[in-house]
């Protein structure tokens, strides 16, 4: 049980890579507070942990709210006492050309992928710094490395991620806290259901080991960060991408 008896919180939980980090992350021991907007099915995915025998709670939450990140470690506090894991994993995409992208697109995905992040990190930092340890885990992407046409938004907010990982490495790491993110290539999820197939050929033959990437990958990279077994990693941005990034 490499994450015993630890709490974690995980945002963006519902679905996706999210919900397959909090499955794995709860058959390794920890106990899990699952954050998203998504009431139903993130209600559904905390029912499957609790099947699992795994201390689990649930918390409908919007990240680009102040008071949403608050109440997050609040409940993670409440339940558990304390807060040992956050994964910023929420995410969204709203796509457009640069000359068509609507204000709307660019704010919605700027308080989601960026603002998120910082407040709910904000929120937990606190908490682990006055237990002096905690292990703080971005989601960043590859095209914050090479950009993505359609996706100024979405690019500008994990090159974010990027930077904001790096810098609370230097800040945090002397009080305990490690901060590390992954960078995921192409991965098949939620995302990418509405995909034409012979886009999702054409990523496919992207990247060198010509597949998509499954959720599990990514919550895999998750679970060795968040463990003891990383306990020397911190500031890092781990790809997970199948070789597209080289």
């Amino acid at each position: 049980m490499r994450l015993q008896d630890k709490t974690a919180i995980i945002t963006g939980g519902a679905n996706g890579i999210g919900k397959e980090t909090a499955i794995l992350f709860a058959q390794n021991g920890a106990k899990v507070i699952l954050a998203d907007f998504d009431e139903a099915n993130g209600a559904a995915a905390v029912e499957e942990l609790r099947a699992l025998g795994a201390q689990a709670h649930f918390v409908k939450a919007d990240v680009s709210s102040s008071e949403d990140a608050e109440q997050i470690v609040a409940a993670a506090l409440e339940q558990f006492g304390r807060v040992d894991i956050l994964v910023n994993n929420a995410g969204i995409t709203r796509d457009g050309f640069l000359v068509k992208m609507e204000q709307e697109q660019w704010d919605r995905v700027i308080g989601i992928n960026l603002t998120g992040v910082f407040l709910c990190t904000q929120a937990a930092a606190k908490v682990m710094m006055a237990q002096g340890s905690g292990v703080i885990l971005n989601a960043a992407s590859v095209v914050a490395q090479f950009g993505n046409v359609g996706q100024t938004n979405y690019a500008a907010t994990k090159a974010g991620v990027v930077g904001m990982t790096k810098t609370w490495a230097k800040e945090l790491g002397p009080k305990g806290v490690r901060v590390n993110a992954v960078a995921p290539g192409f991965v098949s999820t939620n995302m990418t259901d509405k995909v034409p197939e012979k886009v999702l050929d054409a990523m496919k033959l992207q990247t060198p080991l010509r597949r998509l990437g499954q959720p599990r990958d990514i919550a895999n990279a998750y679970l060795f960060l968040a463990s003891d077994e990383a306990s020397f990693i911190n500031g890092a941005v781990l790809a997970v991408d199948g070789g597209l990034s080289f």
